[in-house]
């Protein structure tokens, strides 16, 4: 009988182990106001109010224990990035929006709390590859206020996107 119980508690705890209970979770947000003086520079810092957004993203993601900050490697995301970043003390690590969601960036992140700062026509796709659908369209270029929240917990994936800051 204590043969069978061990056999049994073996097999139950090895099968248990087997099963991701692990939960990822992903904040994706768009950068904050850019400057809009130039239209011909491709790289613009935030401006006034997207520097006070940036703050306000800070002070949401007060109480969210990230283990990562992403951002694309453009001044507005960067500069967007900056505060929460700073309060968590961590750096902002780039990617590239050429090539989101790859097998490197799955594995750096699994069983992580990550924030990632985009761009209108890189998060939505960002969001979708993750959720692997069509689900969410591009972004109006002046939402600077979607927070799209992606939670993959074992096969389970779930997403909401919230209006902050308006």
């Amino acid at each position: 009988m204590k043969k069978f119980l061990f056999l049994f508690v073996f097999v139950f705890s090895l099968f248990s182990s087997c099963i991701s209970d692990e939960t990822t979770t992903y904040y994706l947000i768009r950068h904050a106001e850019k400057e809009r003086t130039d239209e011909k520079d491709r790289n613009p810092n935030l401006n006034e109010k997207g520097l006070e957004r940036a703050k306000k993203w800070a002070v949401y993601f007060k109480d969210i224990e990230l283990d990562a900050v992403y951002s694309t490697n453009y001044n507005r995301t960067q500069q967007t990035a900056k505060r929460t970043a700073e309060s968590k003390n961590l750096k902002i690590k780039s990617y590239d929006p050429r090539n989101m969601y790859d097998s490197i960036f799955k594995n750096d992140t699994k069983g992580k709390t990550v924030l990632v700062v985009g761009h209108s026509n890189t998060t939505p796709v960002f969001a979708n590859k993750i959720l692997d659908n069509n689900e969410y369209p591009n972004m109006d270029d002046h939402d600077n206020y979607s927070l799209y929240i992606i939670t993959l917990k074992g096969d389970k994936k779930t997403s909401i996107v919230k209006k902050i800051n308006r």
